[in-house]
């Protein structure tokens, strides 16, 4: 059995994917890069190797990486810096000797300037590049939008005011589960023939966010409407509610790749590779408003 490592095992992706993989090998063969081990005291002790190191620490990565034959590497989070870490973890892994990189990048159709994500994206295009440059072995993953984050799109206060206010028009998106994604790396971390390849992980039914709206209301028994304001209105009214400038602009550049239909596209990938049916966004929304509809009922 190939040695693995993956990184980012603090983040919610991380997680998933090496719980997936204590039931798929022996923890033996799982490796995580972890800032801070105190972290993941509960994998140190199921016996899962912990190796401290940081994207920004080249000579940390080296050293990590060293007898690790697949790294599950997951995109960092800090945009700005995220292109020169990305080319210290590449680098860093060919030093090291590692065979195989498996990326979680990110999907999308256009990959130009003009894209309402071009700075999200820029970073991604860069690491694909580098990654087919490097001589590595590598699979990229191209993810597409989380279905996880579909509360923070709708806002805390959806079911107070009744209303989904996203400028996505009738855009469709295929919203996608962060665990049905962490399956496909747990699969790939643990099968072969994926070698060079690129999948785009994605849903295999896409919905509008009227679909959304009327998907929350017959859940919860409450009228909520879909509104689509101007990109400008909303990053006004954003603005005006005290939301972060950076957060604004970034909801507001998803919001018009939707519209676009940059993130519409479906596929069977997560079944062939898995034989898992992908969760559906309605199936996610009864999980996450139930619970309103249940409390509505024991108040009446």
């Amino acid at each position: 059995m190939n040695t693995i490592l993956v990184t980012g095992a603090t983040g919610q992706l991380g997680k998933e994917v090496v719980n997936l993989l204590l039931n798929k090998t022996t923890a033996a063969n799982i490796s995580v890069l972890v800032r801070d081990a105190s972290k993941v005291a509960d994998l140190k002790a199921k016996g899962v190797d912990i190796r401290i190191g940081s994207y920004d620490d080249y000579n940390t990565l080296v050293s990590a990486f060293k007898g690790i034959d697949k790294l599950y590497f997951i995109s960092g989070s800090e945009i700005s810096n995220r292109a020169q870490q990305h080319e210290n973890v590449i680098a860093a892994a060919k030093e090291a000797g590692v065979q195989h990189v498996i990326y979680t990048s990110f999907m999308r159709k256009n990959d130009s300037a003009s894209s309402p994500i071009a700075m999200i994206a820029a970073s991604h295009i860069n690491t694909e590049k580098k990654l087919r440059d490097s001589g590595l072995q590598y699979t990229i993953l191209k993810h597409t939008i989380y279905m996880d984050m579909l509360p923070i799109f709708l806002g805390e206060k959806l079911l107070e005011t009744g209303v989904a206010y996203l400028p996505a028009g009738d855009g469709k998106v295929a919203f996608t589960l962060r665990s049905d994604m962490a399956a496909v790396g747990a699969a790939i971390l643990t099968t072969h023939g994926h070698e060079n390849k690129v999948y785009d992980i994605t849903n295999e039914q896409a919905v509008t966010l009227q679909d959304i709206a009327n998907d929350i209301s017959e859940i919860t028994g409450k009228l909520i409407s879909y509104e689509s304001p101007t990109n400008e209105e909303y990053i006004e009214t954003l603005t005006n509610a005290g939301v972060p400038k950076g957060y604004v602009h970034m909801f507001a550049g998803f919001a018009e790749a939707f519209k676009q239909g940059e993130m519409d596209e479906t596929n069977h990938t997560i079944k062939e590779l898995t034989g898992l049916t992908p969760t559906t966004v309605k199936d996610y929304l009864q999980q996450v408003y139930v619970a309103f509809k249940v409390s509505s009922e024991a108040t009446v």
